[in-house]
């Protein structure tokens, strides 16, 4: 490790008490104890991100947030410049990324310094908001799920104002869920999830 090159270290919990709690593929409501336990700050651990990129063991725990106005969701492109080669040009409905260690620093809950930090990087947010946390995201079939745990919170705006800070996010705007799940394919698999979801929430609420 070098100034010039520090060595992230990121947020990780033993992929063993995920299961301990109740092991899950897809997509999952049932969020208070999960939270609970997975944000204890007795068991909050933080290790280098290169070595825990490939270690199933371990589950980096992520804040995936979803941007919804009038029940449209805004979307995006990855560049190739974006961070996770595994998921370049791949459409996405998700704002977030890893919890470092420097975000222990601020004195709050590392997580959720770490999810403000992480919308600050990647998006201009200009509106007023109310946020809720819905759900947690697994998914064990690929190579990058398998070694993440996504935490989701849909963030509904006043105003459709969401722009691009990074210039890794691409082909930005707001579409109803129907028309984002009809090109479900060019979707990363946890926005294919959580469109599944929004889906669901939007047909339970107009019926």
């Amino acid at each position: 490790m070098t100034a010039e090159n520090p060595v992230e270290h990121v947020l990780v919990v033993p992929t063993s008490l995920f299961h301990e709690i109740g092991h899950f593929q897809g997509f999952c409501p049932e969020i208070d104890e999960y939270l609970r336990r997975l944000l204890d700050p007795a068991r909050m651990r933080f290790e280098p991100r290169d070595t825990v990129e490939d270690d199933p063991s371990l589950k980096q725990l992520i804040p995936y947030c979803v941007f919804r106005h009038q029940g449209q969701i805004f979307h995006y492109r990855r560049g190739t410049q974006q961070g996770e080669g595994r998921l370049h040009s791949k459409r996405s409905i998700g704002i977030g990324g890893h919890i470092s260690s420097d975000d222990t620093r601020a004195g709050g809950s590392p997580y959720q310094e770490g999810m403000k930090r992480e919308i600050d990087e990647e998006v201009f947010l200009e509106t007023e908001f109310t946020e809720r946390c819905v759900g947690l995201i697994n998914d064990d079939l690929t190579d990058v799920g398998r070694v993440h745990l996504g935490v989701v919170h849909v963030f509904d705006l006043d105003e459709p104002k969401v722009r691009p800070r990074e210039e890794s996010i691409i082909g930005t705007g707001f579409s109803a869920p129907d028309e984002l799940i009809a090109d479900r394919d060019s979707f990363e698999t946890w926005s294919q999830i959580c469109l599944e979801y929004l889906l669901g929430e939007a047909a339970a609420g107009s019926g």
